[in-house]
């Protein structure tokens, strides 16, 4: 099997690691990649938010089957462009995308299949936005309806942030969805779909924010972990047939089925599950660790995925070891990042047992003498993932294999998953 994947992150590194250990790949290529994935795969230079392009290098590598990463190319159509050229695709179409492109649409879906999710309004200024505030009270949540990349949601006590938010997204053409605040810990669980049936992944956490303890701006992602020891028996088991089922099902009933990554974003409250928004991609940096521990292999799951043949009563094989992903970020990221930077230590953080660095943000560039270097090239520059034989040692593994890579203006957060190691996450009680 020759597999095309289409992205230049982390998510999509970690992909390309699981699909290079499924004996039926024979061939993996990239675009347009980066760094650290053209050390492993070939990579292409190629637009792929660009149907045409993407569609003309799939066509030209004969590949077996695409797999879109990021959300952009799965806006721009270009699942549609592949499925209309007769590829093997693993990615919803432009239609079945607004369940992430617009939260509006998301709640209107959940409401029609009856799936838990927190109250919600829908405000196009800034009157209805205070309407929905005072209706909900505080912490406000306030949502850019479209794509942020995971940036567009602000949860604040004071009244003044979140209208200036709100006032940011309408500026930029956006409508705004106000929510009432879910407490509990939130968790990450990836379904994968076929249009009709689905399979689950690991359920993982990740860390949105920039500092410890949750301080500071959202970002994309600082690191991750699963399994989730404090989750109730029978998790996944109840958000497949409470949440991510009725959708698929719902979306098919529309006539745009599902097809990929439904990325269920829940909150674990004192009233149940509720769902906080989905995604329809791999989440990053969740993908991540959740990659690194399947042993089930990716390319025959995502192909049966994406020709319709999902058997929804496979159990998936795992690594028992828990995973840990740490997140490593240039200067002043989520502003404008500083690049540039030469990253060294890479080499010894490889050579660290059980430990993995997947690139994000690199870059290779000649030095003086012609050598390459591997360089810091955006916000969210590497992920280094490690396995343990319980949380507390994956922790260390993977710390360890941060500690051995620098750049000037490094940064990262010392907490991912200390709490659930220490044992002090708890679910609400009713």
């Amino acid at each position: 099997m020759k597999v095309l994947v289409l992205g230049a992150g982390g998510r999509e590194h970690a992909i390309i690691t699981a699909l290079l250990r499924d004996p039926a790949v024979t061939e993996v290529h990239a675009a347009p990649g980066n760094a650290g994935i053209a050390r492993v795969v070939p990579v292409h230079r190629i637009d792929p938010s660009s149907p045409e392009q993407a569609t003309g290098l799939a066509e030209d590598l004969d590949a077996d089957l695409v797999v879109i990463g990021p959300e952009a190319p799965l806006v721009a159509g270009v699942a549609d462009a592949l499925r209309e050229a007769g590829i093997p695709v693993f990615g919803p179409d432009a239609a079945a995308v607004r369940l992430e492109s617009s939260k509006a649409f998301a709640k209107e879906v959940m409401a029609e299949a009856g799936v838990p999710t927190a109250e919600a309004a829908v405000a196009r200024d800034l009157e209805e936005t205070r309407a929905a505030m005072d209706r909900f009270g505080a912490p406000y949540v306030i949502k850019d309806d479209g794509l942020a990349g995971g940036k567009g949601v602000v949860v604040t006590e004071d009244p003044a942030a979140a209208e200036a938010h709100a006032a940011a997204c309408f500026e930029a053409g956006s409508a705004v969805v106000i929510e009432e605040y879910l407490d509990g810990p939130e968790v990450s669980l990836f379904v994968l779909c076929d249009g009709a049936h689905t399979v689950p992944l690991s359920p993982a956490q990740d860390f949105k924010r920039i500092g410890d303890d949750d301080a500071g701006p959202n970002t994309g992602g600082m690191g991750a972990y699963t399994p989730l020891p404090w989750l109730p028996e029978g998790f996944t088991d109840e958000v497949v047939a409470a949440v991510a089922q009725p959708v698929v099902d719902a979306m098919a009933r529309r006539a745009t089925p599902f097809v990929g990554v439904l990325y269920c974003g829940l909150a674990v409250t004192a009233r149940g599950v509720r769902v906080i928004e989905f995604n329809a991609r791999f989440g990053d940096p969740e993908t991540q660790a959740v990659l690194a521990r399947l042993r089930t292999p990716l390319g025959q799951l995502l192909l049966s995925a994406a020709e319709g043949e999902l058997d929804p009563d496979q159990k998936l094989r795992w690594d028992l070891r828990p995973a840990v992903d740490v997140v490593m970020a240039a200067e002043n990221y989520p502003g404008t990042p500083r690049t540039g930077d030469e990253i060294t230590g890479l080499a010894d953080a490889e050579r660290l047992p059980d430990v993995t660095v997947l690139h994000a943000g690199t870059a290779a560039r000649p030095d003086g003498a012609g050598q390459m270097r591997t360089m810091t090239d955006g916000g969210r520059v590497l992920a280094v993932v490690a396995l343990g034989e319980d949380l507390a040692d994956a922790r260390a593994r993977a710390y360890a294999g941060v500690e051995a890579i620098s750049w000037p203006g490094e940064q990262h957060r010392t907490d991912i998953a200390r709490r659930a190691a220490e044992g002090r996450i708890t679910i609400p009680a009713p």
